[in-house]
């Protein structure tokens, strides 16, 4: 049905040609606020509502004229809207490009390089006039906006929040704003507004801290929750850990010559920038990340028997998650099943390989070829004043001061740009690993220099004879340091029984591939990515 709408009050509805059932094509709708007025002399537009309508809180002419909105400095920011099926066939309708839609079942939309260089912006956005195209039919992700639905932290409930980036709700008074929260919250019960986006959980997106929380959803949780799959999703914590060793122990995958990934410590680390989740499937233990741009598998499915029936499941899962976008994927398979993942028409690419070297070799640091480590070596115990220390959660602050010299020295030294976002998606796994380490059995090194400390490193057991060196940070000021912490680290690993130590991949970095390769790796262990093949 079609509403058109002046001076704020709905004044005639009518279908559209081609439209004779009434589909809904998109949400909108103007509500008329005590607190913020509307020109009697604007008409608003024509606006095409389901049979509960969202109430707009920011005046269409404050909206449009907004330097915040419809205009992003990157252009695959998480911040895009997103659009259902039906809003994307209604945004056809007004002209916008295919092109602007990679998944027509629902996607971000894709944004166009802005015409005086500076940002890009959505495809339905006029800059020169500073209005949308399709703003009577804008997507539910902009109609809710300022609020936003998004998770908690822990990825338990669905919240809604307030956005403090958008400049009308930075002067706009508390209660009004709840007033109006309050009023979204009853529709966004209804079935309709819910069934939506149930069947595009991407309209939730992560948690935001400058996102301020007016409420908790739980009808929406508890919608969302019961389509996730054939059995319960459940958080990865640190009570899973167990869990996920006795499945890796159990499917034969987990030897010494297994990718670093082949641990639950290498992923929960990273669960203050990816949310981690898993299920049982077909018997397998099936983990999943959530990224802004949707939901992957970070490993094959974990099990002792094939993985065909898991996997296969578990894939039926990202296509309901992530529509026919290519973040779905299988990340970390190793060498030996790859001829499965052939078999089942998987397109494989090849990434970084691990490093696995000969604990000995690493410790002794024997011939010529090791010539120029042991000679820093000797060095750095020649010129410094220094003690080596087993890290304490008192370390911290100071760990986290040397990671900021550190990343400074980095980026000085001119650091690809890839390494230096690298550097800022890392710092929250160091806070994740300086404050859990000792629950994550995390082992864990400090070199101070005059009592001050100035290099630090941390590992796991993979297996009983291989160990993984997993963070490592050195004041780059004092030469040697770095190699002289490598090999204490070697050294206290081959006392404790290990026969290798892996120094996982390069992350494709020029410079750390260079420093690998000079410790001459016993071997390298393939890595691959597997992605479905494309429907035809």
């Amino acid at each position: 049905m079609l509403w058109c709408v002046w001076r704020g009050e709905s004044v005639k509805s009518w279908s559209p040609p081609g439209n004779p059932c009434g589909k809904v094509l998109g949400w909108a709708h103007i509500e008329r606020i005590p607190s913020m007025p509307v020109d009697t002399d604007e008409q608003v537009g024509v606006f095409v509502i389901p049979p509960s309508a969202l109430p707009q809180l920011v005046s269409s002419r404050a909206c449009l004229q907004c330097d915040v909105c419809c205009r992003f400095p990157d252009p695959d920011s998480a911040l895009r809207p997103y659009f259902t099926e039906h809003e994307i066939t209604a945004a056809l309708a007004r002209g916008i490009g295919e092109t602007a839609f990679p998944d027509r079942r629902g996607s971000q939309v894709i944004l166009v390089p802005a015409s005086d260089g500076e940002g890009y912006l959505c495809p339905a956005f006029d800059a020169t006039t500073s209005a949308c195209r399709i703003y009577a039919q804008r997507p539910l992700d902009c109609q809710l906006y300022p609020l936003a639905l998004m998770w908690d932290e822990r990825q338990d409930q669905v919240l809604l929040g307030w956005d403090t980036k958008c400049p009308f709700m930075r002067e706009e008074v508390p209660g009004e704003i709840q007033r109006h929260a309050d009023r979204v919250m009853a529709l966004l019960d209804q079935a309709d507004i819910r069934d939506d986006i149930v069947a595009h959980p991407r309209l939730i997106g992560k948690f935001q801290e400058d996102v301020v929380v007016l409420a908790r959803l739980p009808h929406l949780t508890s919608a969302v929750a019961g389509q996730w799959g054939p059995g319960p999703l459940h958080r990865f914590t640190l009570d899973d850990i167990p869990r996920m060793t006795t499945a890796l122990d159990r499917s034969g995958r987990h030897t010494a010559e297994s990718l670093a990934a082949y641990s639950p410590m290498y992923h929960y680390i990273w669960s203050g920038l990816l949310a981690y989740w898993w299920m049982e499937l077909q018997g397998a233990l099936c983990l999943f990340a959530q990224s802004p741009d949707g939901w992957f598998m970070p490993l094959p499915p974990i099990g002792a028997g094939s993985i065909d029936a898991p996997l296969s499941s578990a894939m039926g899962l990202l296509r309901r998650w992530n529509g026919d976008s290519p973040v779905s994927r299988v990340e970390n398979v190793p060498s030996q099943l790859v001829p499965e993942f052939e078999r089942l028409g998987y397109r494989l690419m090849p990434k970084e390989s691990d490093y696995l070297y000969r604990a000995a070799d690493l410790v002794s640091l024997a011939g010529d070829r090791y010539k120029s480590q042991r000679a820093l070596c000797n060095r750095f115990e020649r010129e410094q004043s220094f003690e080596v220390d087993s890290y304490q959660v008192s370390d911290r602050q100071g760990c986290r001061a040397l990671l900021a010299d550190w990343s400074r020295q980095k980026q000085a030294e001119g650091l690809e740009s890839f390494g230096v976002m690298l550097l800022a998606d890392a710092a929250l796994a160091h806070e994740i690993v300086w404050s859990q380490a000792s629950a994550l059995r995390l082992v864990g090194r400090v070199i101070r220099i005059h009592g001050r400390l100035r290099a630090y490193t941390f590992g796991y057991w993979l297996t009983s004879t291989t160990f993984c060196v997993l963070l490592e940070v050195t004041d780059r000021a004092y030469p040697g340091l770095a190699q002289y912490l490598f090999r204490e680290t070697c050294r206290m690993a081959l006392a404790e029984g290990a026969e290798y130590i892996n120094a996982m991949d390069d992350a494709g970095l020029s410079g750390l591939r260079a420093s690998k390769q000079a410790y001459h790796p016993a071997l390298l262990i393939p890595n691959f990515v597997a992605s479905p093949a494309r429907e035809s």
